[in-house]
């Protein structure tokens, strides 16, 4: 399998900033059930289908342009088998003189995406598919697990989240377009998804971005229809619609929310630590134990969790609790080559160089390019110089 890199962002998923939350009320055990219908209509926060702004039909999110359709016209050539017309797409499409990428954080249909040549990485993915698909090429979507990445926007912590692009070109084998990271790694795990679960994203992305300026009514319709185009299996958009109503002080509603994200992915750890969050705001704290607890058994299961925490155990020297972390996330991820080399390094610092040596060669084995095989050879010769005997 090849893989074409263009870069780019990620799909949101929100968990609520508690440092600015206020001092919630007491926990009422008598509060009444929140049904999904009462969820997903917003009606406690205002939200009314009535004169609101149009939303963007299913149909236009993927919708192919007259000038996508020229432009493809005029660089792929239709009689080209899949991989060669593939090779031509990518081209015309890095090519500033006759295209140009631009990144933004903005979410954006296919076809905006192409008229202003700018967007976020679910927005060059869904104009890459239906150029893809315009040009005859298979071209489906893939939801990435990179490994987690958290950023401050506002009051809202958000974890990006990765989508791209794999085309079939038959003989030619799977390609894929990857518009974010330029450090993608074949053994992330990668799903292919439907359509509709595309569709999901792009309107989760959506109402996260009209969430952070304030826009309640839209961010509710937005997240519904995440919700409803997936059938209510989105655990994400289930999670900020969560998120919404607990940063507008209504936590019956929030609890539910996170609830029934839970439903949608019982490992969902982001629906279980806005749990925590809501169950301390209302003073539940057994209940927040509870969740907290649940929170740190999957995050212990989570090789990266654990990378992250061998990371910080090897610069505050703790080099037996390094190896502790990261034996057990090479035992869930064998090739990741960063987890190798890091406990080659931990080994080093230990003073056990035969092991040292084993583990930093080994990662070196598992680098997937050249670049990067010539990285880590560099560190291993400054770290362990190889020496030769004379006769």
């Amino acid at each position: 399998m090849n893989t074409w890199m263009m870069r780019s962002v990620s799909y949101l998923s929100v968990i609520a900033y508690a440092a600015i939350l206020v001092v919630g009320r007491p926990a009422d055990a008598s509060a009444p059930k929140i049904t999904t219908d009462e969820l997903l209509s917003g009606a406690v926060l205002g939200v009314t289908d009535g004169s609101e702004e149009r939303l963007i039909a299913d149909s236009e999110v993927l919708e192919v342009s007259p000038e996508m359709r020229r432009f493809i016209d005029e660089h792929v050539n239709p009689g080209a088998i899949g991989v060669f017309k593939l090779q031509q797409l990518i081209d015309a499409i890095m090519n500033p003189t006759s295209f140009g990428l631009q990144y933004d954080q903005t979410t954006r249909t296919a076809s905006a995406t192409f008229r202003e040549r700018r967007g976020n990485c679910l927005s060059f993915s869904s104009m890459f598919v239906a150029l893809a698909r315009e040009a005859g090429l298979s071209a489906v979507f893939e939801e990435v697990d990179i490994p987690p990445d958290w950023t401050m926007n506002s009051e809202l912590f958000v974890l990006n989240q990765h989508v791209n692009v794999r085309v079939d070109v038959g003989s030619g084998g799977v390609q894929v377009v990857d518009f974010n990271i330029g450090d993608f790694k074949t053994t992330y795990d990668i799903r292919t998804i439907s359509d509709s679960r595309a569709l999901a994203h792009f309107f989760n992305n959506l109402g996260v971005e009209r969430m952070q300026e304030g826009d309640v009514a839209t961010a509710v319709r937005l997240l519904r229809r995440a919700i409803e185009v997936d059938n209510g299996r989105f655990s994400q958009a289930w999670n900020n619609l969560g998120t919404v109503y607990r940063t507008s002080g209504h936590y019956d509603h929030a609890e539910a929310a996170y609830l029934r994200a839970l439903q949608s992915d019982k490992e969902d750890t982001v629906a279980m630590s806005n749990l925590v969050g809501v169950y301390e705001l209302v003073g539940d704290h057994e209940k927040a134990a509870v969740y907290r607890e649940r929170v740190r058994e999957h995050r212990l299961e989570n090789p990266f969790y654990r990378f992250r925490l061998a990371q910080d155990a090897f610069f505050s020297r703790d080099f037996d609790t390094a190896i502790k972390h990261l034996k057990v996330a090479i035992r869930k991820r064998k090739t990741d080559d960063q987890f190798v080399f890091l406990l080659g390094l931990s080994y080093l610092m230990k003073g056990e160089e035969e092991t040292a040596r084993k583990w930093l060669a080994r990662s070196e084995e598992l680098a997937e390019s050249d670049a990067q095989r010539r990285r880590y050879s560099t560190k291993i010769e400054a770290l362990l110089p190889r020496t030769e005997a004379m006769d």
